[in-house]
C-alpha cells in the first residue's frame, strides 16, 4: 500500500513539473522502488545478506530496463513563458508531439535520397580516375559516410525526440550570442550546397536537353560566366523549382522525399545495368588494380589521396 501511494504520489508531481523537475523525480523513483534494500515490519531496513545482493544482481537488467521505459516517455518540450522578444520567433519555438508529421518511413526516404546523390557518384568516379581500385573507392566513401553519420546522428537526436530547433540547443553549450556562430556556419555550408547541387542539377537539364535536340543549344560561352546561355538558363530554371518546393514548406519537402526514394532506387539499379552492359560485364570494372599497389606508377602514394578524398566526403 505503501509502495503504491508513493508511486501515485510521483506520478502526480510528474504531470505538473518541468522537465528537469521530471526526470529528477523519476530517478528518485527508481532508486527507492529498486535500489533501497528490504525492510521489516516495522519499517526498519532488513540485515544486507549475501542472498539479498545475489537476487540484485539477478534484477539488475529489469531495473535497467524500468530506468529505460521512464526515461523513454514523451518528454515534450513546452513554449516558454514570457519570453523575452528577441530570443524566441516562430522558427525557434519547439515542435510539439501534435505536429510532428515525419514517420520512420520519411527519415528512410530522406537518407535514400541523401545517399543516392551524384555527388557521391562523382567522388567515386574521382577517386578511381587518382587511381585506386574499385574497393579502395568505395572503402573511402564509406569511411566518409561513418565519419559524418555519428555526430549527424548525435546532433540530431534533440531535435528528432523533443523538438528542440538546432539554434535553441546550441545555447547551451555556445550561449545565446554565441550560438549565432554554429547557426551560421550551418547556414553558409548550406548555401554553398545548395549550389553545388543545382549547378549539378542545371548541367543535368542542359544535358538532357542537348541530347534530344541534338545538340542545337547555344555553345558561345559568356566571357565573365565561363558558361554557355543555355547553361545558365538551366540552372536558373533549376534554382526556381528548387525554392518553389522550400517556399511551400518541410511537408512539400517530405512528400518529394518520398516520391524520390523509389525512383533514384530504381535509376541506380537502371544504372548499374547500363554501366554491366557498356563494360561487358563486371569483370572489366572490378579487376582493375589500384595505381598505389607495389611496382605501380604510384607507389606509395595512397595515403596522401585517401585522407583528402576522406576529408571531400565529409564536407
Amino acid at each position: 500500500m505503501q509502495t503504491a501511494l508513493s508511486a501515485l504520489t510521483a506520478e502526480m508531481a510528474i504531470t505538473t513539473c518541468t522537465t528537469a523537475q521530471r526526470l529528477s523525480i523519476a530517478v528518485r523513483c527508481v532508486t527507492s522502488r529498486i535500489s533501497r534494500p528490504p525492510r521489516d515490519g516495522l519499517g526498519r531496513p532488513a540485515s544486507a545478506t549475501a542472498a539479498w545482493h545475489a537476487k540484485q544482481q539477478q534484477q539488475m537488467p529489469v531495473s535497467r530496463h524500468v530506468c529505460r521505459s521512464l526515461f523513454d516517455d514523451k518528454i515534450e518540450a513546452e513554449p516558454p513563458q514570457s519570453p523575452h522578444p528577441s530570443l524566441v520567433n516562430e522558427d525557434l519555438l519547439p515542435t510539439l508531439v501534435t505536429q510532428r508529421t515525419f514517420t520512420a518511413a520519411d527519415y528512410a526516404a530522406l537518407w535514400v535520397t541523401l545517399v543516392i546523390s551524384i555527388t557521391t557518384y562523382y567522388l567515386a568516379a574521382s577517386l578511381v580516375d587518382l587511381g585506386m581500385s574499385w574497393w579502395q573507392g568505395v572503402l573511402t566513401v564509406f569511411v566518409g559516410n561513418v565519419i559524418t553519420l555519428v555526430p549527424m546522428c548525435l546532433n540530431a537526436h534533440p531535435g528528432t525526440k523533443y523538438g528542440i530547433p538546432f539554434p535553441v540547443l546550441a545555447r547551451a553549450s555556445f550561449g545565446i550570442k554565441g550560438s549565432n556562430i554554429p547557426s551560421v556556419s550551418r547556414a553558409l555550408v548550406a548555401c554553398g550546397w545548395f549550389g553545388i547541387q543545382t549547378w549539378i542539377g542545371g548541367n543535368s537539364i542542359h544535358q538532357m536537353l542537348q541530347a534530344v535536340t541534338a545538340n542545337s543549344l547555344s555553345t558561345s560561352v559568356i566571357p565573365w560566366l565561363g558558361t554557355t546561355g543555355a547553361q545558365l538558363g538551366c540552372f536558373l530554371a533549376f534554382w526556381c523549382i528548387q525554392v518553389v518546393i522550400i517556399m511551400r514548406g518541410i511537408d512539400c519537402i517530405k512528400d518529394i522525399e518520398k516520391a524520390s526514394a523509389p525512383i533514384l532506387v530504381a535509376l541506380a539499379v537502371a544504372l548499374m545495368v547500363w554501366a554491366y552492359t557498356s563494360a561487358g560485364g563486371f569483370g572489366p570494372m572490378l579487376s582493375a588494380p589500384s595505381k598505389f599497389g607495389p611496382g605501380m606508377q604510384l607507389e606509395g602514394k595512397f595515403w596522401s589521396v585517401f585522407w583528402p578524398a576522406v576529408t571531400a566526403n565529409v564536407g
